[in-house]
């Protein structure tokens, strides 16, 4: 079995399913109302795989949602650990801070 992408890609994967779930849909279902293979839906659900943002918002569609409720709240500490911390405020406040030297 694969290993899993990241954190982030488990809860979006278990958010997908629960909303999936609600409708009371096979990933068959939805895979063809989100223009994708069923395969690659499992993938996803499963945290497996990272989607492209064109089929985040495919499947949001089909869910009848905003692509944002699938995304809520995650940050950078559901990512693997190449994520650096450093955010443009803070690239911004050295840039200010280098000026004033």
């Amino acid at each position: 079995m694969k290993p899993v992408h990241s954190e982030a890609a488990v809860l979006l994967g278990s958010r997908i399913r629960d909303e999936r779930l609600r409708f009371a849909l096979s990933q068959m279902e939805l895979a063809e109302l989100s223009s994708m293979h069923f395969t690659n839906l499992g993938k996803i659900e499963r945290g497996q795989a990272n989607p492209s943002l064109d089929t985040i918002v495919r499947i949001a569609a089909a869910l009848n949602l905003n692509p944002a409720v699938l995304v809520e709240g995650m940050s950078t500490e559901l990512l693997p650990d190449e994520a650096h911390g450093v955010t443009a405020a803070d690239l911004v406040r050295a840039r200010e801070a280098q000026r004033e030297r």
